[in-house]
């Protein structure tokens, strides 16, 4: 579930624009793959087996089913599980007009709303088939719910709590906190595009910071020369996704001077307005010179030539 607006969290759109999942739909990785992936299994053998209504097989099973709770139908937990299968069904103009982030979408034209399914689509993969909600507590108009979730260091499945308020005869899923709610009803359908333009901000910033790096390693063992996008690449100081703008909506370059004892880098949005705003330029006068960095609104042109 998407809990605070986390500008810390910005990388890689699993975020969201930036929303944190840490108390979703995450799963583990490298080390807890395996844990994950068992229990992923565990979920779909559940799920399968109650959608045919037939008992379950195994230890592992009965005690994962064990510490649930019935539920309702219009409950707080018939919303969480409600949501995640919209979310995991791709339905997801559905899944986000049952938050209190509905003020950004419901102005959205399907046109747009296709454009931001690309960016919920990672989400989407890494919902669980089956959500193992093992509580509920309502207080006035107000409830928590708590469920099951992987966590998404070690995979291992953990108690999430998710907040809801009732608006009329629904229940809303509180996705983002006061501060970002009140910004959300302020921008509207804009939230979604301003935010991806502060993502892909922070992520030309990054790339650039990571094109420094990798000047400085190759002058190090190069007597203090640097080089272009291709050689860096090519040595592997470089990832390859820096020669496109697919993962943070930037273009990038490098320049030399003739001896190449010096570079300067440039960024500008693939399409302005769209996937970004400003322009960003390093540069360097040495080796062992301090690199600068500055970005200004040059509608989509580069700040050096």
């Amino acid at each position: 579930m998407f809990n605070k607006i986390s500008k810390a969290n910005f990388h890689l759109k699993m975020s969201l624009f930036g929303l944190c999942l840490s108390v979703a739909v995450i799963g583990g990785c490298s080390a807890s793959a395996k844990n994950h992936d068992e229990t992923s299994t565990v979920q779909a053998s559940v799920a399968t087996e109650e959608k045919n209504n037939l008992p379950p097989k195994s230890a592992a099973k009965n005690a994962y089913l064990k510490g649930r709770i019935q539920i309702t139908a219009n409950s707080p937990a018939d919303a969480i599980r409600t949501f995640y299968k919209n979310l995991r069904e791709r339905r997801f103009r559905e899944a986000m007009m049952m938050t209190n982030l509905r003020p950004a979408i419901e102005g959205l034209s399907e046109a747009e709303m296709q454009d931001l399914s690309a960016d919920f689509e990672p989400i989407a993969k890494q919902v669980p088939p089956d959500i193992q909600i093992n509580g509920e507590i309502l207080t006035g108009e107000t409830a928590t719910v708590t469920a099951k979730m992987p966590n998404e260091d070690t995979g291992m499945p953990e108690d999430k709590v998710f907040n809801l308020r009732r608006e009329s005869e629904s229940w809303v899923i509180l996705t983002a906190d006061e501060k970002a709610e009140a910004m959300v009803k302020k921008e509207g359908k804009n939230y979604f595009f301003n935010a991806r333009i502060e993502v892909h901000h922070v992520e030309a910033r990054m790339m650039l910071e990571r094109i420094v790096k990798a000047q400085a390693l190759y002058s190090l063992q190069n007597d203090k020369n640097f080089a272009d996008m291709q050689t860096l690449i090519s040595r592997g100081l470089l990832a390859v996704d820096a020669q496109t703008s697919d993962s943070t909506g930037y273009r990038f370059n490098i320049s030399l001077s003739s001896d190449k004892k010096k570079y300067f880098a440039t960024a500008e949005p693939a399409v302005y307005g769209k996937t970004g705003k400003l322009s960003f330029l390093v540069e360097t006068e040495g080796a062992d010179k301090k690199s600068l960095f500055k970005s200004q609104d040059k509608k989509g042109k580069p700040l050096k030539k």
